[in-house]
């Protein structure tokens, strides 16, 4: 995400920190390679003019260049531009209240509306509400089914009338809202290749039928300046109250996320950050801003952790190295945890230090999410015991575990080994928080 953009505007910065002190002509510099940064990342061209001169102004005051660290200043005014540009502060959902409330999703087809249909509704469900999804898209093959597919794996009804008109059955399913206690209800619009007036005289008749609280549409931010065309041109018919940006996990350039809020006024609500439909997630200017910036984001990572770790579970691992009785068992059990957090190489990305492409790729190369695969299979072919206590694995067992997994005995042995001097490890911080251990050795890993 972003990573073409936050490369070249961390090259331009590290330009800057490498001066004592910065004049006018050095931040014109530095604003020209921002400004052909943002520009290759398909921002548009009116919200890049603005924001270059803007953050020039305010870097060129006397404050900033005879300050101790003008680039840490320069680099902090880009950051606050960048908030601003998306938004400054986040935008929450709108709820009736007196529900239901009605949410109604529009786009173009193969934006992702229907699967984010389903990650909506499994959001909200999660915070206690009762959505309802409805398949109101009746042109588009299997739509209907493949909505109905998604309620299905996330256990949430779905209302639909078939090839009926989509007019009626919004009107119908929210009679039936009413009387299933439904609180919300999540309409799946039907979509087009192109903008069309066929399109918007459907979706004006579905907002004069049902006054939906919540207009959003949903844009594939991979699109990049198409993406801001597309959000000008429905937000001009039916007036929206928000944006979802889809793909903002994959190879995107930016252009969406940085240029939406600046030409259309709308606020980006919520971005899809993967295939799953728990991938849904709120958009944080400020969080975005520092990731685009190679800052980081702690905050969203202490969020999926928060999110997805077992906090009993938690407190009893702590216990058990506490008292050194960490087993294999337990190594497995921490992995899966993990791994219900997201990709690797996304929750990396949210260290600062580890935010930008070159410092990932290099981290990827000792942490390679495949090997996480591997390291899963060979303790699964494991016996319980033997997970218990590794010590126990002799030479055939060895061979046993490796034809088992689908693996070389040389993995087993690695394997093996960097679990004994994990414990170590752990053992010698143990003793060092009792004060038993005044000099600390860190076991190397390869």
């Amino acid at each position: 995400m972003f990573q073409s953009l936050s490369d070249k505007l961390q090259s331009a910065f590290r330009r800057l920190r490498g001066k004592g002190k910065l004049s006018e002509a050095d931040v014109a510099e530095a604003m020209r390679e921002v400004r052909l940064a943002l520009l290759e990342s398909d921002v548009n061209f009116k919200v890049v003019k603005d924001f270059v001169k803007k953050v020039q102004e305010r870097s060129v005051g006397q404050g900033i260049l005879e300050s101790l660290t003008p680039a840490q200043q320069v680099i902090k005014i880009v950051h606050e531009e960048l908030v601003s540009l998306m938004g400054s502060e986040v935008s929450r959902l709108t709820l009736a209240s007196r529900p239901p409330s009605i949410i109604m999703l529009v786009g173009l087809q193969g934006s992702g509306k229907t699967t984010t249909c389903g990650k909506l509704a499994k959001m909200l469900h999660k915070q206690g509400r009762r959505p309802l999804l409805v398949a109101a898209d009746i042109y588009r093959p299997a739509a209907i089914k493949q909505l109905q597919i998604i309620g299905e794996s996330i256990a949430m009804p779905v209302f639909s009338m078939g090839q009926q008109n989509p007019v009626a059955i919004s009107k119908a399913a929210l009679e039936y809202a009413h009387s299933h206690t439904n609180d919300v209800v999540i309409i799946d619009t039907a979509g087009r290749l192109h903008i069309n007036q066929e399109l918007m005289d459907e979706l004006k008749g579905i907002k004069s039928a049902v006054q939906p609280h919540q207009i959003l549409l949903v844009v594939d931010s991979m699109t990049g300046q198409d993406a801001v065309n597309v959000a000008q041109s429905f937000h001009a018919e039916l007036e929206l109250d928000g944006v979802i940006l889809t793909k903002l996990d994959g190879d995107t350039r930016g252009g969406a996320a940085l240029s939406i809020r600046a030409v259309t006024a709308c606020p980006i609500k919520l971005v899809g950050m993967g295939e799953k439909l728990d991938a849904l997630e709120p958009f944080y200017p400020d969080r975005m801003a520092s990731r685009i910036l190679g800052m980081g984001d702690i905050l969203s990572l202490i969020e999926k952790a928060q999110a997805n770790v077992d906090q009993a579970k938690a407190q009893e691992m702590e216990k058990k190295i506490r008292t050194q009785g960490f087993s294999l068992e337990d190594f497995l059990d921490q992995l899966q945890q993990v791994k219900t957090m997201g990709p690797i190489d996304q929750l990396l990305s949210m260290i600062p230090g580890f935010s930008n492409s070159k410092q990932l790729r290099e981290l990827q190369k000792d942490v390679d999410p495949s090997e996480l695969t591997t390291i899963e299979a060979i303790i699964r072919s494991m016996t319980p015991a033997e997970r218990r206590n590794p010590s126990i694995i002799n030479g055939n067992r060895r061979k046993r575990i490796a034809r088992g997994s689908g693996t070389k005995v040389q993995d087993v042995n690695r394997l093996l080994k960097q679990f004994e001097e994990t414990k170590k490890m752990v053992r010698q911080f143990t003793e060092l928080g009792q004060g038993k251990n005044k000099k600390l050795k860190l076991p190397l890993f390869s």
